[in-house]
């Protein structure tokens, strides 16, 4: 007896291969959908090859693949809010903006049009009952992309992976004769794949040569605009004073002045949260713990309903419109954008 009907997105990836694969071996009726992304000229990870990737392994899991052209919506969603925040001098998180709007919004939308009773992707994440939970696998969990979704959409999704470590999903890969079993990871932001973030940056944000202040006042360097660098950015920098290494502690744009520092100088011990989405009933003030970026451990803090994130211990590299990502015991809390 069938399950229902699954619309899994198949990026020509391991994962997302892998999920499609396990799902129709556990009775699901399974259709694979590729979104064609947007993508600038000149970009290694071409989709035309990840989708021919992904018409193989759907030949062998014999499933169907619909292919979704997306550029359009996603050039408008992703693409252009990623320019607006550099251009305002902040640094945005493009996966977290992808799923929210493209595999999350519009492909589960269409999906559910179409007749599908859910959808379902290559995220390493577990969800159980409705609550979301970091992956098995810790170096791969993905979770904090994923805080923008609801419980609406998540009633109607599925994580197949969310509970096998990496090399145990090359193995399945292996084991289900998938040709792409030995395909190396995506790297990059969602869907474009590879990218030199200032190389891209300076086709639709003109270079504005100024200047780079040490935090004592000093002029050590020059930068070619204050939108091409973050906080707690190290490598990059062009500084002439021979000491360091230096870290990006603050930018002033209307100044267009950059100011450097020592690594302990992008410590924080408070950050302003806002544009929050819950998934769990939250009472403030609330004690949890948090990760301000992807690859961060996650530190103890407390957040206050104004929004107000207190840590535990020191933070660095606190970043303007990065996500704050809230866990308590491994269960995905919710999020919201750095202020």
């Amino acid at each position: 007896m069938e399950k229902g009907l699954v619309y899994v997105g198949m990026s020509g990836g391991v994962d997302s291969s892998v999920a499609a694969a396990l799902l129709k071996n556990q009775g699901y009726d399974v259709v694979g959908v590729f979104m064609k992304p947007w993508q600038p000229a000149g970009v290694m990870c071409l989709w035309q090859e990840d989708r021919e990737d992904a018409l193989r392994a759907a030949a062998v899991i014999e499933i169907p693949l619909k292919t979704w052209d997306f550029s359009r919506e996603y050039k408008k969603s992703v693409t252009d809010y990623m320019i607006r925040e550099y251009r305002a001098g902040r640094t945005p998180n493009p996966d977290v903006m992808c799923n929210k709007e493209i595999k999350f919004g519009l492909f589960l939308k269409k999906a559910l049009r179409e007749g599908a009773d859910y959808i379902a992707t290559g995220h390493y994440v577990i969800l159980e009952k409705g609550k979301l939970y970091q992956a098995t696998d810790g170096n791969k969990d993905q979770s904090y992309f994923l805080w923008t979704l609801t419980p609406k959409q998540l009633k109607r999704c599925l994580f197949p992976i969310g509970n096998y470590i990496k090399p145990d999903v090359r193995k399945l890969a292996k084991k289900f004769k998938l040709p792409n079993y030995a395909k190396k990871d995506s790297q990059g932001v969602c869907f474009i794949g590879p990218l030199d973030m200032k190389e891209f940056l300076t086709k639709y944000i003109k270079p504005k040569p100024g200047k780079i202040l040490h935090t004592d006042g000093r002029v050590i360097g020059t930068h070619d605009g204050v939108y091409y660098y973050t906080i707690g950015q190290r490598h990059g920098l062009d500084i002439k004073d021979g000491a360091g290494p230096y870290y990006v502690v603050a930018k002033n744009i209307k100044k267009n002045i950059i100011i450097v520092g020592e690594n302990a100088d992008t410590s924080s011990m408070s950050s302003r949260v806002s544009q929050f989405n819950w998934l769990a009933d939250i009472k403030f003030p609330v004690k949890l713990e948090v990760k301000v970026r992807y690859r961060a451990k996650s530190s103890k803090a407390v957040l206050s309903k104004n929004g107000v994130l207190k840590f535990a211990k020191p933070e660095r590299a606190i970043t303007s419109s990065q996500s704050a990502v809230f866990y308590k015991h491994g269960r995905l809390l919710g999020g919201g954008i750095i202020l």
